[in-house]
């Protein structure tokens, strides 16, 4: 009845079941564990080929201005955030929990860090135009609607 996947954190006799999260069939902490070699296998093919080409200057003090952010902060909160104009940046597993400032072109807009973003880029959270409100057509739309009785 109980799968793998599942993890009852409950009180016994009650229905509440939590799923734990797993990427790609791997457990969070088992994913805390790997290399970077061994994470690049199972990101998407454009992740894998930068990750193989090794983690630059730049991704690298990211990662560790968020490692510090972190460590200062007591168990159960979210630490600071961390500002950044890295939009490219593969999210890896270590950067779970944290709270990152992407910038947009115009701000930095908090995001916090989950275990589903695993594998995409920080600009994916952090949208740089504002999206079109599309009104009702007007004058000046089409040759109809010029028509006033």
């Amino acid at each position: 009845s109980d799968s793998p996947a599942r993890h009852n954190m409950a009180a016994p006799g009650s229905r509440r079941v939590f799923k734990i999260f797993q990427y790609r069939g791997v457990t969070l902490e088992d994913l805390l564990d790997l290399s970077n070699e061994e994470l690049a296998v199972m990101v998407p093919a454009r992740a894998r080929r930068r990750m193989h080409r090794g983690m630059k200057r730049k991704p690298m003090a990211l990662i560790k201005r968020l490692r510090k952010a972190r460590k200062d902060v007591g168990v159960g909160e979210k630490p600071p955030a961390v500002k950044t104009h890295l939009r490219n940046m593969i999210i890896v597993p270590e950067m779970i929990g944290s709270v990152v400032g992407v910038y947009n072109g115009k701000m930095f807009n908090s995001v916090e860090i989950k275990g589903e973003m695993i594998g995409h880029y920080l600009g994916e959270f952090s949208i740089s135009y504002k999206p079109t409100k599309h009104g009702k057509a007007g004058i000046g739309a089409t040759k109809s609607s010029r028509f006033i009785p």
